[in-house]
Protein backbone atom coordinates (compact mmCIF):
# COMPACT_ATOMS: atom_id res chain seq x y z
CA UNK A 1 0.00 0.00 0.00
CA UNK A 2 1.36 3.38 -1.18
CA UNK A 3 -0.04 5.99 1.93
CA UNK A 4 0.34 9.26 2.21
CA UNK A 5 -0.17 11.19 5.32
CA UNK A 6 -0.94 14.79 5.32
CA UNK A 7 -2.07 17.76 7.72
CA UNK A 8 -4.75 19.64 6.91
CA UNK A 9 -4.72 23.08 7.72
CA UNK A 10 -2.42 25.58 5.87
CA UNK A 11 -1.60 22.36 3.76
CA UNK A 12 -5.07 21.68 1.86
CA UNK A 13 -6.41 24.30 3.28
CA UNK A 14 -6.21 28.07 4.12
CA UNK A 15 -5.34 28.23 7.85
CA UNK A 16 -6.69 30.86 10.30
CA UNK A 17 -4.91 32.51 13.45
CA UNK A 18 -8.42 32.43 14.77
CA UNK A 19 -8.95 28.40 14.22
CA UNK A 20 -11.05 27.34 11.18
CA UNK A 21 -14.32 27.08 12.71
CA UNK A 22 -17.59 26.41 10.24
CA UNK A 23 -17.66 25.15 6.84
CA UNK A 24 -17.78 28.28 5.83
CA UNK A 25 -14.84 29.02 6.87
CA UNK A 26 -12.93 25.86 5.32
CA UNK A 27 -11.56 27.03 2.36
CA UNK A 28 -9.25 25.08 -0.16
CA UNK A 29 -5.72 25.73 -1.29
CA UNK A 30 -5.29 26.27 -4.78
CA UNK A 31 -4.80 23.61 -6.42
CA UNK A 32 -4.59 21.30 -3.07
CA UNK A 33 -7.37 19.66 -3.83
CA UNK A 34 -6.38 18.38 -7.33
CA UNK A 35 -3.14 17.50 -5.93
CA UNK A 36 -4.97 14.45 -3.32
CA UNK A 37 -7.01 13.78 -6.79
CA UNK A 38 -3.50 13.05 -8.48
CA UNK A 39 -1.63 11.17 -5.78
CA UNK A 40 -4.77 9.09 -5.04
CA UNK A 41 -4.92 8.41 -9.40
CA UNK A 42 -0.74 7.48 -9.17
CA UNK A 43 -1.93 4.61 -6.94
CA UNK A 44 -1.47 6.56 -3.21
CA UNK A 45 -3.96 6.54 -0.76
CA UNK A 46 -4.17 9.56 1.60
CA UNK A 47 -4.77 10.28 4.85
CA UNK A 48 -5.53 13.68 7.03
CA UNK A 49 -3.99 14.02 10.59
CA UNK A 50 -4.78 17.20 12.02
CA UNK A 51 -4.59 18.87 15.50
CA UNK A 52 -8.21 20.45 16.37
CA UNK A 53 -7.77 22.04 19.79
CA UNK A 54 -10.68 24.45 18.66
CA UNK A 55 -12.65 21.45 19.93
CA UNK A 56 -10.85 21.68 23.44
CA UNK A 57 -11.26 25.14 23.72
CA UNK A 58 -14.68 25.29 22.49
CA UNK A 59 -14.74 26.92 20.13
CA UNK A 60 -16.69 24.66 17.60
CA UNK A 61 -18.10 21.35 17.79
CA UNK A 62 -18.05 17.88 16.49
CA UNK A 63 -21.25 18.73 13.72
CA UNK A 64 -18.83 21.89 12.78
CA UNK A 65 -16.37 19.84 12.14
CA UNK A 66 -17.62 17.20 10.34
CA UNK A 67 -19.12 19.69 7.97
CA UNK A 68 -15.82 20.94 7.39
CA UNK A 69 -14.92 17.41 6.45
CA UNK A 70 -18.38 16.84 4.31
CA UNK A 71 -17.56 19.87 2.61
CA UNK A 72 -13.73 18.71 1.69
CA UNK A 73 -15.30 15.30 0.45
CA UNK A 74 -17.66 16.81 -1.63
CA UNK A 75 -15.22 19.62 -3.36
CA UNK A 76 -12.16 16.75 -3.67
CA UNK A 77 -15.21 14.26 -5.26
CA UNK A 78 -16.07 16.90 -7.83
CA UNK A 79 -12.29 16.76 -8.66
CA UNK A 80 -11.83 12.52 -8.45
CA UNK A 81 -10.02 12.77 -5.72
CA UNK A 82 -10.65 11.16 -1.73
CA UNK A 83 -9.48 11.15 1.73
CA UNK A 84 -9.33 7.95 2.92
CA UNK A 85 -9.55 8.92 7.15
CA UNK A 86 -9.16 11.99 9.35
CA UNK A 87 -7.29 11.09 12.50
CA UNK A 88 -7.87 14.64 14.70
CA UNK A 89 -6.84 14.99 18.21
CA UNK A 90 -9.47 17.09 19.76
CA UNK A 91 -7.40 18.20 23.25
CA UNK A 92 -6.65 21.51 24.16
CA UNK A 93 -2.88 21.94 24.91
CA UNK A 94 -2.94 22.10 28.46
CA UNK A 95 -4.53 18.24 28.52
CA UNK A 96 -1.03 17.15 27.44
CA UNK A 97 -2.17 14.10 25.61
CA UNK A 98 -0.35 12.25 23.43
CA UNK A 99 -2.34 12.77 19.84
CA UNK A 100 -1.33 16.41 19.67
CA UNK A 101 1.24 17.29 17.31
CA UNK A 102 4.21 17.55 17.86
CA UNK A 103 4.17 14.07 19.57
CA UNK A 104 3.39 11.17 17.27
CA UNK A 105 0.24 9.56 18.63
CA UNK A 106 -1.90 10.45 15.52
CA UNK A 107 0.53 8.63 13.03
CA UNK A 108 0.74 5.54 15.40
CA UNK A 109 -3.21 5.26 14.73
CA UNK A 110 -2.86 5.25 11.39
CA UNK A 111 0.08 2.85 11.36
CA UNK A 112 -1.75 0.48 13.74
CA UNK A 113 -5.31 0.99 11.81
CA UNK A 114 -3.34 0.13 8.09
CA UNK A 115 -1.01 -2.06 9.43
CA UNK A 116 1.53 -0.51 7.96
CA UNK A 117 5.26 0.54 8.73
CA UNK A 118 5.09 4.10 8.75
CA UNK A 119 8.96 4.38 8.05
CA UNK A 120 7.34 3.83 4.20
CA UNK A 121 4.76 6.47 5.03
CA UNK A 122 5.75 10.54 3.66
CA UNK A 123 4.39 13.05 6.06
CA UNK A 124 3.23 16.45 4.49
CA UNK A 125 2.95 19.75 6.76
CA UNK A 126 3.32 23.29 6.63
CA UNK A 127 4.66 23.83 10.52
CA UNK A 128 7.15 22.51 12.20
CA UNK A 129 4.91 20.48 14.53
CA UNK A 130 3.89 18.62 11.74
CA UNK A 131 7.65 17.63 10.78
CA UNK A 132 8.43 16.79 14.38
CA UNK A 133 5.70 14.47 14.97
CA UNK A 134 6.78 12.66 11.84
CA UNK A 135 10.50 12.46 12.90
CA UNK A 136 9.30 11.15 15.84
CA UNK A 137 7.17 8.44 14.29
CA UNK A 138 9.36 7.58 11.88
CA UNK A 139 8.02 8.78 8.54
CA UNK A 140 9.66 10.76 5.86
CA UNK A 141 9.20 14.63 6.53
CA UNK A 142 7.89 16.81 3.70
CA UNK A 143 7.36 20.56 4.47
CA UNK A 144 5.31 22.99 2.05
CA UNK A 145 5.78 26.27 1.87
CA UNK A 146 2.11 26.95 2.11
CA UNK A 147 0.15 28.34 5.53
CA UNK A 148 2.74 28.57 8.05
CA UNK A 149 5.56 27.24 5.47
CA UNK A 150 4.56 30.53 3.67
CA UNK A 151 6.37 32.83 6.45
CA UNK A 152 9.55 31.15 6.87
CA UNK A 153 12.75 32.48 5.04
CA UNK A 154 15.24 30.66 3.58
CA UNK A 155 17.05 31.20 6.54
CA UNK A 156 14.82 29.11 8.49
CA UNK A 157 13.91 26.47 5.82
CA UNK A 158 18.01 25.66 5.39
CA UNK A 159 18.21 25.82 9.53
CA UNK A 160 15.46 23.41 9.68
CA UNK A 161 17.20 20.81 6.51
CA UNK A 162 20.12 21.05 9.33
CA UNK A 163 17.60 19.45 12.70
CA UNK A 164 15.41 17.59 10.62
CA UNK A 165 17.04 14.38 8.95
CA UNK A 166 15.76 13.63 5.15
CA UNK A 167 13.20 16.34 5.30
CA UNK A 168 12.27 18.13 1.85
CA UNK A 169 10.91 20.89 0.79
CA UNK A 170 7.76 21.62 -1.65
CA UNK A 171 6.46 24.78 -2.65
CA UNK A 172 2.88 23.22 -1.61
CA UNK A 173 0.76 20.01 -2.04
CA UNK A 174 1.09 19.92 -5.67
CA UNK A 175 4.66 20.15 -5.93
CA UNK A 176 5.23 17.18 -3.88
CA UNK A 177 2.43 15.13 -5.48
CA UNK A 178 4.66 15.90 -8.42
CA UNK A 179 7.38 14.73 -6.53
CA UNK A 180 6.00 11.72 -5.30
CA UNK A 181 4.41 10.87 -8.86
CA UNK A 182 7.69 10.93 -10.37
CA UNK A 183 9.40 9.06 -8.05
CA UNK A 184 7.21 5.90 -8.28
CA UNK A 185 7.75 6.18 -12.13
CA UNK A 186 11.49 6.20 -11.79
CA UNK A 187 10.61 2.75 -9.64
CA UNK A 188 8.25 1.24 -11.60
CA UNK A 189 10.58 2.26 -14.43
CA UNK A 190 13.73 0.14 -12.94
CA UNK A 191 10.97 -2.55 -12.52
CA UNK A 192 10.10 -2.83 -15.43
CA UNK A 193 14.15 -3.01 -16.72
CA UNK A 194 14.24 -5.85 -14.56
CA UNK A 195 12.42 -7.96 -16.26
CA UNK A 196 8.78 -6.92 -14.69
CA UNK A 197 6.01 -5.65 -16.53
CA UNK A 198 6.21 -1.04 -16.61
CA UNK A 199 3.23 0.55 -15.47
CA UNK A 200 2.49 4.02 -16.95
Amino acid sequence: MNLVILDRDGTINEDRDDFVKSAEEWVPLPGALEAIARLNQAGFQTVIATNQSGLGRGLFDMAALNAMHAKMNAALARVGGRVGAVFFCPHAPEDQCGCRKPLPGLYEQIGERYGIDLRKVPVVGDSVRDLEAAVAAGCPPHLVRTGKGAALSDAQIAQMEQHIPDLQVHADLAAFAEHMIQRERTARSGKSDSGFGRLD
